[in-house]
């Protein structure tokens, strides 16, 4: 299992009966395991993939020595009686390797292939051409300007690790070795249910929008899954046990929100098992999402997170996510890894850790970012997230928290959260 780090304090004092946040996240992962199929497919396709093998440097890179610089190859014993050699010609870029004449010096462009025998490129700026014959005003040391054949990378150099995400920087690495294709892990495929009879006809009198699966639809997408749209299930035991079966194999992970709490017609953990499967977890020592499910019926990893829209938002991140990512090949990223300071006070009642969206307010004399705590504690509502640049975390033993106070949070702009 990968390791994914908390902040200090996640795991203790928290409410009786519920599952610290950093042993959820571990119960979490415990259900999933990488995928072993693996795909081949067009490099230009892999951005967001997993690379499900090492790939190696074909060939050492450069692959022959080559000017750094615009200027003007030359031999530097050929430099012993003066400051100026003829010009002889022109290397350019893409041009065949070729020799250097004695006594003469060759025009070369970045790139281009160094002329055997030469030993330096002085740059254009230390050089002035005067008809036929160039002037060095500065003259070079051995090897000055020269990229030699092999020493950005040596044959058989890792390029990317197994588990790694292909980013578009890998993807220009691969292509300088002439890399066009390579082997992924396949894609997880995730079925995505809302639950609840106040979801059929939204905007009705008394049923309201869903907003929970279009988003997990999109964030479980947005992770790198092949995420599918189940549809909302009815507050029925019966009918949510036969949903569940009926799926069978065919996904690797199992995505609700609704229905895990203790009510009367929260019927998603009893279906579970009555769909011949198993709750190997529920409850979570986490504010707002506290109701969170885990399981496995057959192959399959199921987690039903809250129905509230916001503690779905944050279970996915917490949970889901990192599933998917593990599922994947990946390493899943620590959530709230970021160190930053309150700026605001909160007198907070102990034994669940909080997550809460941030404002970034600006940063102290060390740079460390400075938050502003928005929403007030909403689980129901999605909307404070729009001005949030993050999520911000504190601790299940924190009771109180001054301006000031070193805490932790999850930019946007880092970790795929956006």
């Amino acid at each position: 299992m990968h390791d994914v780090t908390y902040p200090e304090g996640t795991s203790c004092e928290m409410t009786p009966g519920l599952l610290p946040l950093d042993e959820a996240v571990a119960l979490a992962l415990a259900q999933v395991s990488p995928i072993a199929q693996a795909e081949r497919i067009p490099l230009a396709e892999a951005v967001g993939r997993v690379a499900a093998k090492d790939i190696l440097a074909p060939a050492a890179m450069p692959l022959f020595d080559n000017s750094a610089m615009d200027g003007f190859a030359l031999r530097l014993a050929d430099l012993a009686g003066g400051d100026s050699l003829p010009l002889a010609g022109t290397v350019p870029a893409g041009a065949a390797p070729r020799d250097l004449p004695p006594g003469v010096a060759l025009e070369i462009f970045t790139g281009a292939p160094v002329p055997q025998g030469a030993d330096a490129v002085v740059m254009i700026e230390n050089a002035r051409v005067a008809g036929a014959r160039v002037q060095f005003h500065r003259l070079p040391k051995a090897g000055d300007n020269i990229r030699r054949a092999g020493s950005d990378q040596p044959l058989g150099a890792r390029l990317v690790a197994r588990g790694q995400p292909l980013r578009p920087l890998h993807v220009g690495l691969l292509a300088a070795n002439g890399i066009t294709q390579v082997e992924v892990s396949r894609r997880p495929r995730v079925a995505v249910f809302s639950t609840g009879d106040e979801l059929t006809g939204g905007g009705t009198p008394g049923r309201i929008h869903d907003a929970n699966r279009p988003m997990l639809l999109t964030l479980a997408r947005e992770a790198g899954a092949e995420a599918e749209d189940m549809g909302i299930l009815p507050d029925d035991l019966a009918a949510t046990t036969r949903a569940l079966a009926a799926l069978g194999d065919r996904f690797d992970l199992i995505l609700t929100s609704g229905a895990v709490s203790m009510g009367g017609r929260d019927h998603m953990r009893d279906a579970i098992v009555a769909a011949g499967g198993a709750l190997t977890g529920w409850r979570v020592a986490l504010k707002p999402g506290k109701p969170v499910a885990f399981g496995r019926i057959g192959k399959t990893a199921i987690t039903g997170l809250p129905g509230n829209p916001f503690s779905a938002y944050t279970g996915f991140h917490l949970f889901a996510g990192p599933q998917i990512a593990r599922l994947a090949g990946a390493a899943p990223a620590p959530f709230a890894s970021v160190p930053a300071r309150a700026g605001f006070g909160w007198s907070r009642k102990p034994g669940r850790a909080e997550v809460f969206p941030a404002r970034l307010a600006g940063h102290d004399p060390a740079g460390v970012p400075i938050l502003e705590r928005l929403g007030a504690g909403v689980s129901a509502t999605l909307f404070p997230l729009t001005e949030a640049d993050g999520l911000g975390l504190v601790a299940a033993s924190t009771a109180h928290v001054s301006e000031g106070d070193m805490i932790r949070w999850q930019p946007f702009c880092k970790g795929g959260l956006e």
